[in-house]
C-alpha cells in the first residue's frame, strides 16, 4: 500500500506534470474519504530549484524521503539538461531495488534511463520523444503509442495529461476502482482514457520521401488514394518488372506498397475527419479504404482510437473550415487534377 511519496525534481522541472503528483498524492482530502499520504518534494541538496516557466520552487527535504518512500515520482525533465547528480541516480536504483513504485512523467523517462532503470524494461514518453529515448537507451523497450506503460515496479507516462491517467491508474490499482473513479470526478477528468497517444501525433502533410525513381508514381498515389490498385499495376506504372518495383519500393521509401499506402490513406481520414462533416462510410470511400469497417480496422490498429472517437476529440469547427470545404481536401483534389492531367491512371 501506498503511504509515502516522494517527487524527485531537477532544475528547470516541468510545473504542470510536478501539479499533476502533487494533486494525486499531496492534497489531503482524507476528509472527503481519499487516502492520505505522506508527501514530500525533493531535490537532490534540498535546496529551491527553477522551474521550466521561470520561478523557482522550494523542496520539503532532500533526498532522505526517497529511501523510505513506497512512490518516487520524477516529473518532466529538460532534454538538454546536463547529467543529473549521482546521488540522485542512486536513490532511484535503490528505491526500485527494495521494490517501491517509481514512476515517470513525459520526459521524466530520460532521468529514469540517466539512473540505469530502463535497461531491458518496457517504457514510454512523449510521442515527439520516443525516437530519441530509444536511441539513448537503445537496450529499453520503447512503446511509442502508449499513453502510460507499467514494467512491475517501473511506470512511465507519455506528456503533460498522460501523467493523470497513470496516477489514476496506479490509485486505482492500489485503493480500488472506486476511489480512483470517485478522484477523477473530484478533478473532472476520465477516469479512464481510451486508445494511445499516436491519435495525438502531429499529422502535417507529410514529405514525400527522396525517391527519384518513384517519384511519379507516389505523386500518382497521393493524388489517387482512393482507387485500388496492385502492385502489378503500379510495376506498370514504373515501367518495371512487379518484384523489381517491389524491391525498389522497399529501398526508396524503407517499406512495402501496401503500408505505405494505408498508411497515406490513415492520414487523408484523419484530416477528413477534422476538417469535413463526411459520414464515416463516405471518409472511408474517399481515403481509398471502402467501407467504414475496413477504415474502422486500420484506423483503430494504426492510432488506437476509432474514426468516431478521433472526430469527437479533434473535429475543426465548422467556422474554422473555408466555404465548408478543408483546405487538405481542396489541395488533395488540385492534386489529383495536376496528375490526372499528366500521369495516365495505371489499370485497375
Amino acid at each position: 500500500m501506498i503511504r509515502r511519496v516522494a517527487v524527485a525534481v531537477t532544475d528547470r522541472v516541468a510545473p504542470f506534470e510536478l501539479g499533476v503528483a502533487s494533486e494525486v498524492f499531496g492534497t489531503d482530502r482524507a476528509v472527503d474519504g481519499f487516502p492520505r499520504y505522506q508527501f514530500d518534494l525533493c531535490t537532490h541538496d534540498g535546496l529551491p530549484v527553477r522551474t521550466s516557466s521561470g520561478f523557482h520552487i522550494t523542496p520539503t527535504a532532500d533526498l532522505g524521503p526517497l529511501e523510505r518512500a513506497d512512490l518516487v515520482v520524477v516529473p518532466a525533465h529538460p532534454l538538454d539538461s546536463p547529467p543529473i547528480p549521482a546521488a540522485l541516480a542512486e536513490s532511484l536504483r535503490r528505491a526500485a531495488a527494495r521494490g517501491a513504485y517509481v514512476m515517470s512523467m513525459c520526459s521524466g523517462a530520460f532521468v529514469l534511463g540517466e539512473a540505469g532503470l530502463l535497461d531491458g524494461r518496457r517504457c514510454t514518453t512523449h510521442w515527439k520523444y520516443v525516437d530519441e529515448l530509444a536511441r539513448r537507451f537503445p537496450t529499453a523497450e520503447v512503446h511509442p503509442n502508449a499513453l502510460y506503460v507499467e514494467d512491475g515496479v517501473l511506470l512511465t507516462s507519455a506528456g503533460t495529461a498522460a501523467g493523470i491517467d497513470l496516477c489514476l491508474h496506479l490509485v486505482r490499482r492500489e485503493h480500488g476502482s472506486e476511489i480512483a473513479t470517485k478522484l477523477a470526478r473530484r478533478m473532472v477528468v476520465p477516469p479512464q482514457r481510451s486508445g494511445g497517444q499516436a491519435q495525438y501525433v502531429e499529422a502535417p502533410v507529410p514529405k514525400r520521401p527522396d525517391a527519384a525513381t518513384l517519384q511519379p508514381v507516389l505523386s500518382w498515389l497521393e493524388a489517387n488514394l482512393d482507387q485500388q490498385s496492385t502492385v502489378d499495376d503500379l510495376a506498370r506504372l514504373a515501367h518495371m518488372a512487379p518484384r523489381t518495383f517491389a524491391r525498389r519500393f522497399r529501398a526508396e521509401t524503407g517499406t512495402t506498397p501496401h503500408d505505405w499506402i494505408t498508411g497515406q490513406r490513415v492520414l487523408l481520414a484523419r484530416r477528413l475527419l477534422e476538417e469535413t462533416d463526411l459520414s464515416i462510410d463516405a471518409v472511408a470511400a474517399r481515403s481509398g479504404f471502402g467501407d467504414g469497417a475496413t477504415l474502422r480496422h486500420h484506423f483503430t490498429r494504426r492510432l488506437g482510437a476509432t474514426p468516431n472517437a478521433y472526430r469527437s476529440t479533434f473535429r475543426t469547427r465548422p467556422a474554422e473550415v473555408t466555404r465548408g470545404k478543408s483546405h487538405v481536401v481542396r489541395a488533395h483534389e488540385v492534386l489529383a487534377r495536376e496528375v490526372r492531367g499528366g500521369t495516365a491512371p495505371p489499370r485497375a
